[in-house]
């Protein structure tokens, strides 16, 4: 029913606004007249309807661009939408106090007094459809009493979503009359465009997002992750720990609390790549919004991510294949990388590798032309992606996602100190991570993926090997001695495989002991 109220509300302002400009251009003595005799010109005249459906679409070549852009690169939707989401922020008013206090009771189902002691009736950050404030908290909650609070506004939310739902349904009536937009998958696209939103303005999925960040990130020094209030979050707020921060592009004021801002710009680099290309999870809309500074005297200098709307994720096959791949291109072995192209099914089986090595030259040998300082890593790894589509190939969304990332994060390193040697520290930190990968880190980790299929396998050995031989037994049954003969060798390639066993395990511990004490001794070598 409400579907259908859409509906109708699209059909009356389509009547409304078109009727009223048709009467608007029509003569002041002559409007009827005028308007049947314009719907019988156009109805009879086939030329006339034909150069008119040819010109509608050059009136707006701007989003006819876009939307052929979209619909080749989907993964551009999100991030363009959240940057004009972004940029209108300051448009909507915030909410007053009284309004604040009902829709925090709303949300949490209890008096706001019986929970804060103090907030702040001014928001720190006032977005489109919702609006951070700090507050005190009565009682402490996972050791803090400071938090930050941030409120959807239900309403607004609601009406975005609407809107969304409306777009949905004009996507739909175009792909039913038009094929130009069945081709560009107009509904798909709206739809897109619709969970996107949904997934902007759901508190609760990104309470779990920087829970998992902090969890990837706890133990690095580099880096802080507010932790999540769980108590306080639902679909409407989301309360975290409250951080004390300064933009990262404030340099002035980082100078003033004394912290140095080439550390910062090199963390920023490697902490994104290791948080795309070793956790696999990172922010798909990255920018300088999104990043902030701690001037706490606990953590000061620290980078803070608190903010966690689009987050995105590698599988297995997609980290290795960028790291070793990246690894692979630094080192200008394009034979490797055209080959990883191929084991990934990034291009056709048909295409030639010694083309691909050829193009992946001929795309990446200017960059390392270019003086050490000049050299920009995020655009190399544009070609690392972008280089099977000649050959009819592509990579996934969320590889280009974490590309374009990594380049985000990149020239924002750039803006808070221009000379940070982007090129050596994403050289360093993806061959630590590949190195890891080949080492025995990387070796124990795939051992434990195994692990839970081995542990169904191993019982049905037995019964795999009585099977076996029951099976061998069988087929020379007709000849005894023949039957004898063959139960012995079996028997003596069991005991073979054994004792080979049994030394590949004893081999494998006595190795992991040696490198084991290797490793202590080196940590307690003073450096």
């Amino acid at each position: 029913m409400r579907s259908r109220l859409r509906q109708l509300r699209l059909l009356f302002c389509a009547l409304r606004y078109g009727i009223r400009l048709i009467w608007l251009a029509a003569p002041e003595h002559h409007k009827l007249h005028w308007i049947v005799s314009l719907a019988a010109r156009v109805r009879e005249n086939e030329r006339l309807a034909t150069h008119l459906s040819s010109a509608l679409p050059r009136l707006a070549p701007l989003a006819s661009a876009f939307a052929q852009l979209v619909a080749t690169h989907p993964d551009l939707a999100a991030s363009t939408l959240h940057d004009a989401i972004d940029a209108i922020e300051h448009v909507e008013e915030p909410l007053t106090p009284e309004q604040l206090n009902a829709a925090l009771q709303s949300a949490l189902g209890k008096p706001v007094q019986s929970l804060f002691s103090w907030i702040d009736p001014t928001p720190c950050q006032n977005g489109w459809c919702e609006q951070t404030h700090i507050a005190r908290l009565q009682l402490l909650a996972n050791g803090h009493q400071m938090v930050t609070v941030r409120v959807l506004r239900a309403k607004q939310a609601q009406e975005v979503d609407d809107e969304a739902a409306l777009l949905c349904t004009v996507a739909r009536w175009l792909e039913r009359f038009s094929g130009a937009a069945r081709k560009l998958h107009l509904r798909t696209l709206a739809q897109t465009l619709r969970d996107d939103l949904q997934r902007r303005f759901d508190l609760r999925a990104q309470a779990a997002n920087l829970s998992q960040s902090g969890h990837h990130l706890a133990d690095d020094e580099r880096v802080l992750v507010p932790d999540v209030i769980w108590d306080f979050c639902t679909p409407h707020t989301l309360t975290v720990e409250h951080v004390d921060t300064l933009r990262a592009t404030d340099v002035a004021g980082l100078a003033m609390h004394h912290i140095n801002v080439t550390k910062v710009a090199a963390h920023l680099i490697e902490v994104v790549t290791q948080q795309a290309f070793e956790h696999g999870f990172f922010h798909a809309a990255f920018d300088a919004r999104r990043v902030a500074v701690s001037v706490e005297p606990q953590t000061r200098g620290r980078l803070v991510f608190a903010s966690a709307a689009l987050m995105t994720s590698l599988s297995s096959p997609e980290r290795e294949f960028f790291v070793h791949g990246a690894t692979a291109l630094f080192e200008q072995d394009y034979g490797r990388l055209a080959n990883l192209h191929h084991a990934a099914g990034h291009v056709p089986v048909h295409a030639r590798p010694e083309q691909i090595e050829a193009e992946l030259r001929t795309r990446s040998e200017a960059h390392f032309a270019d003086d050490e300082g000049d050299r920009s890593a995020g655009a190399l790894f544009h070609h690392l992606l972008h280089a099977v589509q000649p050959f009819g190939g592509a990579v996934s969304p969320r590889l280009a996602a974490a590309q374009r990332t990594f380049g985000q994060a990149e020239a924002l390193a750039r803006t808070i100190h221009p000379d940070v040697d982007a090129w050596g520290i994403a050289k360093t930190t993806l061959g630590d991570i590949a190195k890891r990968d080949l080492g025995h880190h990387g070796w124990i980790k795939r051992l434990s993926q195994e692990l839970p299929h081995l542990a169904q396998i191993a019982p049905r050995v037995p019964q795999l090997v009585y099977r076996f031989m029951h099976h061998h037994s069988g087929a020379t049954h007709d000849q005894p001695g023949a039957q004898a003969q063959a139960q012995a060798a079996m028997l003596e390639a069991l005991r073979r495989e054994h004792r080979r066993t049994r030394a590949l395990l004893v081999a494998c511990a006595l190795s992991g002991t040696f490198i084991g004490v290797v490793a202590t001794l080196f940590s307690l070598v003073p450096a």
